[in-house]
């Protein structure tokens, strides 16, 4: 089964420390990343899609992505 995510948040160190912590969990990037302003905190938003394959699991809509 193919997990998809979508990581987001404030253009910051931050936000690359939570891909960079996907990606060493075994996710991997899908797509572009996405940048857009946020008028109401007035600050830049990023957005980046991320997917990973769980084996020999049924989809449960109620266990957490990262559970998976």
């Amino acid at each position: 089964m193919l997990i998809y995510r979508l990581l987001t948040g404030e253009d910051d160190v931050g936000f690359c420390h939570k891909v960079t912590k996907a990606l060493s969990e075994g996710w991997a990037l899908h797509g572009n990343p996405t940048y857009a302003y946020d008028a109401h905190s007035r600050k830049m938003r990023c957005g980046q899609a991320v997917t990973r394959i769980a084996s020999n699991q049924p989809y449960d809509p109620d266990t957490k992505l990262v559970d998976y």
